[in-house]
């Protein structure tokens, strides 16, 4: 591996464990400034606080999002983007460069790509040019891989999540963010057909606190690499505690129950 590849993927990625807990920001483009977003050096300091490995930003809010004090976090570049008031809310464009994360300090990039849409080939095509580029810089790559079109009936469907997982590996990403499939029996076959860390996404804000961590075990017992989630963690109630709970279970193995009693102690 590169070598600036390989030092940059050891500030996103724990080096003892293999694994990550990153907390994406850049829904703002999506949907506007939802709330837990609306002053980023606030939620960005919270979950850096509870030990976040990295967050995922647009370019114009990594100044707003940039701390001169304290503990440090890794800081991975968005490139691709649309928003829910286009009458094609999954064709993603590409918004940003390789170059343009280097010159922001970024320690990786990440795509974003709809298989299944209409506009699927336009986005396999910035794919694997942001995966040239990147390669090129050695710059890590976090591919968002989802299913989302006409002929996608259910984009949990193990079968298609492997789909996912796997066309991200195949084009060069070097760390896959898929939708979790509901079980560790089904998302170890994910898993397994990949080479690289596959996390898993957040997906609609969860009912509890306690369902989304048992998610989080469930995908690590079959051989995930950790999470990328956004709105369950930044728009909870304590996020700093709860990403405390995250790093119990990511990174030192503890129960659910354990993870669970440290969010609700006073």
């Amino acid at each position: 591996m590169h070598i600036g590849k390989a030092i940059r993927l050891e500030r996103i990625v724990n080096r003892n464990t293999g694994k990550t807990i990153i907390v994406p920001m850049d829904h703002g483009v999506t949907v506007g400034p939802i709330d837990g977003l609306v002053d980023m050096r606030e939620a960005v300091g919270k979950v850096v606080d509870g030990g976040a490995n990295a967050v995922i930003e647009h370019k114009g809010l990594v100044r707003c999002g940039h701390r001169a004090e304290g503990k440090d976090i890794g800081l991975i570049v968005h490139l691709s983007a649309s928003t829910t008031l286009s009458p094609f809310p999954n064709a993603k464009s590409l918004v940003a460069s390789v170059e343009d994360a280097i010159r922001l300090g970024a320690d990786a990039i990440s795509i974003h790509c709809n298989l299944g849409d209409e506009t699927e080939s336009a986005m396999l095509a910035d794919f694997g040019k942001i995966a040239a580029d990147a390669s090129n810089w050695g710059m890590p790559l976090l591919s968002m891989v989802y299913a989302r079109g006409p002929k996608v009936g259910n984009e949990y469907d193990p079968n298609i999540v492997a789909h996912c997982a796997r066309v991200g590996t195949e084009l060069g990403a070097d760390i896959i963010k898929v939708n979790y499939t509901g079980d560790p029996e089904t998302f170890s076959k994910v898993c397994d057909a990949c080479c690289v860390p596959v996390v898993i996404a957040g997906g609609p804000k969860l009912d509890s606190t306690e369902s989304f961590l048992q998610m989080v075990h469930d995908s690590l017992e079959a051989g995930g690499a950790g999470l990328s989630v956004g709105r369950n963690v930044f728009q909870h109630e304590n996020p700093t505690r709860l990403v405390e709970a995250l790093n119990m279970i990511v990174h030192h193995d503890e129960s659910v129950e354990k993870a669970l009693e440290h969010i609700n102690q006073q």
